[in-house]
């Protein structure tokens, strides 16, 4: 008999946060990445659960995003370690 993962099938996969259009809102599931760079996205409120709306992304360059009220700017390899829903 297959089981299947609830959560898997009502929601879509992950993807890297450098993946959305500047427009797009999506909400933090995870952050794949070292303790260092959780610790400063972190400090910044980026956080799991944490809802975002993508200002700017122009598939090069750093991504600008607005979280918690707060416009922040983020290298292109942090965002595609931070992984989102929309």
């Amino acid at each position: 008999m297959r089981r299947y993962n609830a959560y898997a099938v009502e929601h879509a996969s992950p993807v890297p946060l450098a993946q959305l259009n500047t427009g797009s809102r999506a909400q933090i599931v995870s952050i794949a990445a070292g303790h260092g760079l959780i610790g400063r996205l972190y400090a910044m409120g980026l956080v799991p659960g944490e809802r975002i709306e993508v200002l700017q992304n122009a598939r090069h360059g750093p991504v600008i995003v607005a979280a918690g009220g707060c416009r922040l700017v983020l290298g292109r390899g942090m965002t595609r370690k931070i992984l989102v829903e929309e």
